[in-house]
């Protein structure tokens, strides 16, 4: 891995930053100009969806019949971010996975707090079960608060009594609104994209009323007893490590299968540069085999045996 990638990845995300203090329509404006810079691979294909009753975008890839689904959360500290953004990174886990995949326009606060994102997850994941499609054909993923969402989603299913799907796939997991991680000070310098006075500038736009503890809002402090095997990925130059940390040693205690990667020298939800960065593409492809291990297996190993490994 290039130590030169890196340096010069930094040096890109710190020319283009967002102001995260900015109010909340300058900064949706600076992220969906600063989004539509990223191209989306000719290969990839996306439509507009609904399910559940909650908008989103259908990401596939030509030639995919696989019936397994990455239902996905997009990251954005609950106020910002689009579904149609992370479809270049969405496309690359399809090509992967040759699984096809939901990106979810989940209610965005401060116009809606909490619990609408939770809500929104919810429904979308009924509405698959709804259409015929097992459990076990479900994965969920998603970055940053998107990350959070997804484990905020598993513990609504488990106590909703739902059947929980196959795994989930969680990038830089925003997991502690209490912002009570150690690496918030600790990797401040380090970190390229975010900052803890950022972050503390958009807590009270999700969390409203409520309590930030609350583990719909904040999983880290959540029971993840008997929740699906997970896969936590995360850069070592970014203020939520400690998110990670925590997150995985709770799930570890709770007996859940857990898997957590700490990659070196990169920065938040990193895999999103896989064109810059070769850190990126490798942690894509470690993520491609677990969702594919633990995805329904016919039509998945049907499909990696045709395209190869690439």
């Amino acid at each position: 891995m290039s130590k030169e990638q890196q340096l010069q990845l930094d040096a890109i995300l710190r020319q283009g930053g967002l102001d995260t203090d900015a109010d909340v329509p300058t900064l949706r404006a600076a992220f969906r100009e600063l989004m539509a810079q990223l191209p989306v691979a000719p290969d990839v294909q996306q439509s507009p969806v609904e399910i559940g009753g909650v908008a989103g975008v259908a990401v596939s890839t030509a030639g995919n019949e696989s019936e397994n689904v990455i239902l996905y959360f997009h990251g954005g500290v609950y106020v910002i971010g689009y579904a149609a953004a992370t479809v270049p990174l969405v496309g690359d886990l399809v090509r992967r996975t040759r699984a096809r995949a939901i990106t979810l326009d989940y209610r965005l606060a401060p116009e809606h707090p909490y619990p609408a994102a939770v809500e929104d997850a919810l429904a979308a994941y009924v509405g698959l079960l709804t259409q015929g499609i097992a459990p076990a054909q479900i994965a969920l993923a998603g970055e940053s608060a998107g990350a959070g969402l997804s484990v905020a989603l598993l513990l609504a299913l488990r106590d909703a009594g739902v059947p929980l799907p196959s795994c989930a796939y969680l990038m830089s997991p925003y997991v502690d609104l209490t912002l009570a991680g150690e690496t918030l000070a600790k990797k401040r310098e380090a970190d390229p994209i975010l900052t803890p006075d950022g972050l503390r500038a958009r807590v009270p736009d999700y969390v409203g009323r409520s309590d930030a503890s609350n583990p719909l809002i904040s999983p880290i402090f959540g029971d993840l007893k008997e929740l699906p095997p997970l896969l936590i990925q995360v850069g070592s130059h970014e203020i939520l490590l400690s998110d990670a940390l925590r997150l995985a040693g709770r799930a570890a205690s709770s007996d859940v299968q857990v898997t957590l990667e700490v990659t070196p020298g990169v920065p938040h939800v990193f895999q999103a540069y896989a064109g810059l960065l070769d850190e990126a593409g490798a942690a894509l492809d470690r993520a491609s085999d677990f969702l594919m291990a633990q995805l329904a297996h016919e039509p998945m190993q049907a499909s990696r045996t045709a395209a190869g490994t690439g």
